[in-house]
């Protein structure tokens, strides 16, 4: 199953009306994650105004947010909708304000947060996450150069073991495995076939 999250921890900020806005995004897995990165925001700009949050997690389905002392609503549902508007999932997000002294109103706030949210998960790159097979194929050194060219047309090669012979470690999504099964063996003549040795998600652009 396919799903939309980050690829890094990044930042950016902005600045209305004298009051600077910093979005901080970070790709996580757990509630103890998300949870130890908000701690670390907050640890780090204990003197914002405000460090409002939001995160979304695939396991069992978790949403949370704090608008943290902003008018109730005005914050961390902003922060919120922006990443599920993004389809975004296994993220968190931190928007930190430094209040200027100029009060921005209800509308004003939601869409200076909205922002925030925009320009963190931007700055983190969305990425797309598809399962993958995680394959594994042993040649000689003669067949080497054929087979390490042939594979990237179907997959990606994660590790190559020189030994006694070469050992291509390599990801291949499902839909994919039969055209290069069939390319190494027409390729070899039959002689080499890779195995598949697991599953695993790997990230491509997202759309």
């Amino acid at each position: 199953m396919e799903y939309v999250t980050v690829k890094k921890e990044a930042s950016d900020f902005f600045i209305e009306k004298k009051s600077k806005f910093i979005g901080f995004c970070k790709p996580v897995q757990s509630e103890e994650e998300a949870m130890a990165f908000i701690a670390g925001i907050k640890k780090q700009h204990f003197d914002a105004s405000h460090n409002v949050y939001a995160y979304i997690l695939r396991e069992g389905n978790i949403k949370r947010f704090s608008d943290d002392g902003e008018p109730q609503g005005k914050a961390g549902i902003p922060v919120l909708d922006v990443m599920e508007k993004c389809g975004v999932t296994d993220a968190v997000v931190v928007a930190s304000r430094y209040f200027g002294g100029t009060l921005l109103g209800g509308g004003g706030l939601i869409r200076a947060y909205s922002h925030t949210a925009s320009i963190a998960l931007a700055a983190a790159e969305k990425v797309l996450m598809k399962k993958c097979f995680l394959m594994r194929l042993s040649c000689d050194y003669y067949f080497y150069g054929r087979v390490s060219t042939l594979i990237p047309e179907c997959g990606v090669i994660d590790e190559t073991l020189f030994l006694e012979d070469v050992t291509l470690r390599f990801h291949t999504l499902p839909e994919e495995q039969c055209a290069m099964q069939k390319k190494l063996s027409d390729l070899t003549n039959g002689k080499i076939m890779a195995e598949v040795t697991g599953e695993k998600y790997f990230d491509f652009p997202a759309e």
